[in-house]
């Protein structure tokens, strides 16, 4: 097996999710909250940043496509 099990994007952005989530469930339960209640912030919070990393780390291969079409050239307004 050559190839890793997962990408360094997939990697990056499930620590920065988990991390988050970490830190949210932290401040929930050092506000006063009961652990369970900051359990599941946490893990909320982890959920919503996976699909936040996802967008903001842009693959390889949408940055090369990204890169290959100025800003204001390509689409047309009518």
């Amino acid at each position: 097996m050559d190839r890793p099990l997962l990408s360094l994007r997939t990697t990056l952005v499930f620590l920065l999710a988990a991390l988050g989530g970490a830190v949210a469930a932290l401040l929930s339960w050092t506000a006063g909250e009961g652990v369970p209640q900051s359990v599941l912030v946490g893990l909320a919070a982890a959920g919503a940043a996976v699909s936040f990393f996802n967008r903001l780390i842009v693959a390889e291969s949408e940055r090369g496509q990204a890169e290959a079409v100025p800003h204001g050239e390509g689409t047309e307004r009518g």
